[in-house]
């Protein structure tokens, strides 16, 4: 399984995201800069967290627009698999490939702390070895995480199936309790909360380890 992690000025955990991808695949990821204009053949784009372009204007609105995205976007259109991890997900919400937005945390505070997520859907690339309404403990770190969509618009992604995870005591306000969100194909995952943060026992937990190696098993 080939993997690349888009690296955008004020991206900080993409080492954090290789290191996971390594252990769970056995290969080193490829590293994009966000102004290319195109990238290695790859099964799976990670979008790392961080503070892209200082969050200026708007969490990841600015990176959405960068010379990769297209590229990114083009991929996606085509099935490969697409992974976005906080600012990762608001970019995602930003360019259109997942739906909804990410505002100001209903504290406005920054929250750093464990949380517990509920797997929503276990029949994904991303989750297939999680098993039906699995919980895990892993670490959120952001300001602008309260997930919001429009009613009919939540309504969709719930009957479809795209509700990845919930919170099971939500640090942020996002409605209905959610924490990731899938496109209307599965092929496209935008999450809060960071699993890399959890993948060994150094971290003082390991549940997020799950995710990176469902992705590795859906390409073995």
């Amino acid at each position: 399984m080939q993997t690349a992690i888009v690296v955008f000025p004020g991206s900080n955990r993409e080492r954090d995201a290789a290191l996971a991808v390594e252990r769970a695949t056995g290969k080193k990821p490829h590293i994009v800069w966000h102004a290319d204009t195109d990238m290695p053949k790859v099964d799976l784009i990670m979008l790392p967290g961080g503070f892209s372009h200082g969050d200026y204007l708007r969490t990841g609105a600015m990176a959405a627009h960068s010379p990769i995205m297209r590229e990114v976007a083009a991929r996606a259109e085509k099935g490969v698999r697409v992974w976005g991890i906080c600012n990762g997900f608001q970019i995602l919400c930003e360019a259109g490939l997942l739906p909804g937005i990410l505002l100001r945390n209903a504290s406005l505070k920054f929250v750093c702390r464990p949380v517990t997520l509920k797997v929503e859907n276990n029949k994904t690339d991303f989750t297939n070895l999680c098993t039906p309404e699995q919980t895990m403990r892993v670490i959120v770190a952001h300001g602008d995480g309260n997930y919001f969509v429009q009613p009919d618009t939540l309504k969709a992604i719930q009957d479809n199936g795209q509700v990845a995870f919930r919170y099971l005591d939500n640090p942020n306000g996002s409605i209905a309790d959610i924490a990731g969100v899938f496109n209307k194909h599965k092929n496209v995952l935008g999450m809060m909360p960071h699993p890399e943060d959890a993948v060994e026992a150094l971290h003082g937990s390991t549940e997020g380890k799950v995710l990176f190696d469902s992705v590795a098993k859906a390409f073995a």
